[in-house]
């Protein structure tokens, strides 16, 4: 199977308008084996441009394993054929087809040859209309042989692999056009998997904090972003870490949830080192022959000890620093990692006061600059609206999100009898509404140690997946029971999403500036669908919150 990129499109709706590239993205990543890479413009909307694709009118860009390169320009629906070759009616007016794949391929082209740094590479186009049968070919204004027109669409993939054959690989002229194409794509890897259930989906980033933050300019580059949840932060984060690597620097990524890190990993590009805390202990202890034993008793603890007393050599220390959600770190760590950090090296601090479950103290800022993001991206309208007036939020956090979302259901126990019980029955609604059980995680208010959930393997029909407490394999990598739902703690799960949010265990006499994080940070982790399951006792105390507040 073809790699994808941008992931994440399976998850798009296909009734919407992007329903038949959709079909292509299909019949490309079944029909191609993993040696060939292939580009999209599905679903990451250029703001300005309100555009699709991935300059001007190409659709997709396929990369054989030599690093050949086959621009697809795709048009559906029905074709008239001019004299100047094929045209394409719009609601505004007609385009010629061949005049388009030509200026955009030209277009290309000369980006091409200033990002290949000499390197030169085999470009070509084909025009894939699946709807309509091309009447006469010499007349279109293209190479006939570069037509898929509807009586050769099943022939797509042998086509494309004729023109870019399975050939020896040339992995550097591969990764060239990757970092090419990303940086044309406005590529900053979502780490939160967005399943489209609107007509339209919007990747803010060029517009958004991702672009803006970095044309910050100072010296020693000591940056503190303190943004809210959904603002941007983690890919902020991973576009810094991205533009390191793009300028021949080493970056260092950090956070301090283990899940959060493997899951930034997995998007991050080579080059430099994405880790949490304790993970960059435990790596830090095997460097210096003294790796930590995980069957024995408080291993966390000597993984801290080793990065109380290390003090890196040269050749161990980093260009850039990139802490990811910051207020989790105690201010001895920032210390430690700071140390790590080569004298002209760059520092960036992302952090969110209102996620701050672990009530660490707060990191002295001298010598940093400060900046604030206040939109939220992530959360959905109507979410983040139930978020605000069940939090009592001042000043309320308002949702930048083009999507609406469902209303946040609440469903109450009495006593913790009935706390299975109204669990599964959030999750029967979830599935009710039709969510998949890849697109629903299952949140704990209480840490894994506390949480009756951590025993559970399964609760009613639904299979859960989640780490089995104290379970590690020999490289400290956490050990997983089989399940379909994402199960975990608020606490593990920061920094990620997922489509919809069952939180539940939510249970408290007071409502302390603790809960109040907790229960924030839970439900900003929804992207579509929240629903909450609380104890009555938690529910009227937030009621007569709310009611003291408006007296």
């Amino acid at each position: 199977m073809a790699k994808v990129f941008p992931s994440g499109w399976r998850e798009l709706n296909p009734l919407a308008d992007i329903g038949r590239e959709l079909e292509t993205l299909e019949i490309l990543g079944k029909g191609l084996d993993d040696s060939y890479t292939v580009y999209h413009g599905v679903h990451w909307t250029n703001i300005e441009s309100k555009n699709y694709a991935i300059y001007g009118e190409i659709d997709f860009a396929v990369i054989g394993p030599s690093g050949k390169m086959l621009l697809i320009e795709q048009k559906t629906g029905y074709l008239k054929e001019t004299q100047e070759g094929l045209e394409k009616k719009y609601s505004e007016k007609s385009k010629n087809v061949p005049f388009q794949i030509a200026r955009n391929a030209h277009g290309l082209q000369h980006r091409l040859k200033q990002a290949l740094k000499g390197n030169s590479v085999f470009v070509d186009s084909i025009l894939y209309c699946p709807d309509y049968k091309v009447k006469k070919l010499g007349s279109a204004g293209i190479d006939p042989k570069r037509i898929v027109d509807s009586t050769r669409k099943d022939q797509l993939v042998e086509i494309i692999k004729s023109i870019i054959p399975s050939e020896e690989a040339n992995t550097q002229i591969q990764d060239l056009l990757h970092q090419f194409l990303s940086d044309l794509l406005e590529i900053v890897p979502d780490v939160n998997s967005v399943i489209g259930q609107t007509d339209k989906m919007y990747t803010r980033v060029s517009g958004g904090l991702s672009e803006w933050a970095q044309k910050i300019d100072f010296s020693p580059f000591r940056l503190r972003v303190v943004g809210t949840a959904g603002s941007g932060k983690t890919q902020l984060a991973l576009s810094a870490y991205r533009e390191s690597i793009k300028q021949g620097r080493k970056p260092l990524y950090v956070c301090y949830n283990r899940s959060l890190a493997d899951h930034v990993a997995k998007v991050a590009p080579e080059g430099g080192l994405v880790t949490g805390y304790h993970q960059l202990g435990d790596r830090v202890a095997k460097l210096l022959g003294a790796p930590i034993d995980h069957q024995k008793p408080g291993p966390f603890t000597q993984m801290e000890l080793i990065l109380d007393n290390y003090h890196p050599t040269d050749d161990q220390m980093f260009d850039d620093l990139i802490v990811d959600e910051g207020q989790d770190f105690k201010p001895s760590w920032a210390a430690n990692l700071l140390r790590l950090l080569r004298s002209n090296g760059k520092a960036w601090w992302l952090e969110d006061p209102l996620q701050n479950v672990y009530s660490r103290e707060r990191m002295p800022f001298d010598g940093w600059v400060t900046i604030r993001s206040d939109e939220n991206f992530r959360s959905p309208k109507r979410v983040l609206s139930g978020i605000n007036e069940i939090l009592a939020l001042s000043p309320p956090i308002a949702s930048s999100s083009p999507i609406e979302g469902g209303d946040v259901e609440v469903l109450t126990y009495e006593n913790q009898s009935e706390l299975i019980p109204r669990t599964i029955e959030a999750l029967d609604r979830a599935f009710e509404l039709g969510f998949d059980s890849k697109h629903v995680a299952l949140l704990s208010f209480r840490g894994r140690e506390s949480s009756a959930l951590t025993p559970f393997t399964q609760i009613g029909k639904h299979l859960l997946r989640s780490p089995i407490q104290g379970k590690y394999d020999v490289f400290g990598n956490p050990e997983y029971c089989d399940g379909d739902i994402t199960t975990d703690s608020v606490h593990r799960f920061k920094g990620q999403a997922a489509p919809c949010v069952v939180l539940t265990e939510i249970d408290f006499a007071q409502l302390d500036e603790n809960s109040k994080i907790r229960i924030f940070v839970g439900a900003t982790r929804a992207t579509l669908k929240l629903i909450l399951v609380l104890s009555k006792r938690s529910l009227d105390t937030l009621l007569s919150q709310r009611y003291s507040l408006k007296s």
